[in-house]
């Protein structure tokens, strides 16, 4: 074909620019010749050989830096979380002065007297909690001494006394109410609001 004889039809093309696309219409054709545009494309560069001191001190950089971060979450995970419910209120501490009650001061013979009532108080906790000791030890001695006889005389006997008493389990106790039930009560499952807070480092 002519270029020549071209020259009429693309003398009819009309140009539309749309952001992205350049679109070349013909007027009377509904036919769009889309180009792509241009991507300004370069070969792939190659890989720069760096020296093996520079590697290494990226290497070592990094590492202090991890190695950073570990302390710090470190010092991080001794201190206790804080609990709204627990912290005392500013107006408390405001009205610290005020709230403290001046006691009268305590004479010497009053502060023996009460160091020698807890004194003697320790001492008789003490004496219980070791009666307390000796009493259960001996309920376990003579038990596996009566276990011991049992066995010397039947096997069969000591088998079926060792084993335990499904009877006992599950245990249910019902005792008295506050208020009364009420009949053909459902308890709405109700609804709640999480108010957890969350701490660095946690998911």
């Amino acid at each position: 074909m002519n270029v020549l004889n071209l020259l009429p039809a693309l003398s009819r093309l009309s140009v539309h620019i749309i952001p992205g696309i350049r679109n070349i219409s013909a007027c009377t054709d509904p036919l769009y010749f889309r180009v792509s545009s241009v991507l300004l494309g370069e070969p792939l560069k190659k890989k720069k050989r760096l020296d093996p001191a520079i590697i290494r001190a990226r290497e070592e950089r990094r590492r202090r830096k991890l190695e950073k971060q570990i302390r710090r979450l470190q010092k991080l995970s001794k201190q206790l979380k804080p609990i709204s419910e627990l912290e005392v209120p500013s107006k408390l501490i405001e009205e610290k002065e005020q709230r403290l009650r001046k006691l009268p001061s305590i004479s010497e013979e009053e502060m023996e007297s009460k160091i020698l009532l807890q004194k003697e108080w320790n001492r008789y906790k003490s004496q219980q909690h070791l009666a307390n000791i000796q009493a259960i030890d001996s309920i376990f001695y003579s038990q596996q001494k009566a276990l011991d006889e049992l066995r010397a005389e039947s096997e069969d006997l000591y088998q079926e006394a060792v084993q335990p008493d499904l009877g006992l389990l599950p245990h249910t106790v019902k005792g008295p109410l506050k208020t009364p039930p009420i009949e053909n009560y459902n308890s709405p499952d109700g609804e709640y609001t999480n108010t957890t807070r969350k701490f660095d480092g946690e998911e």
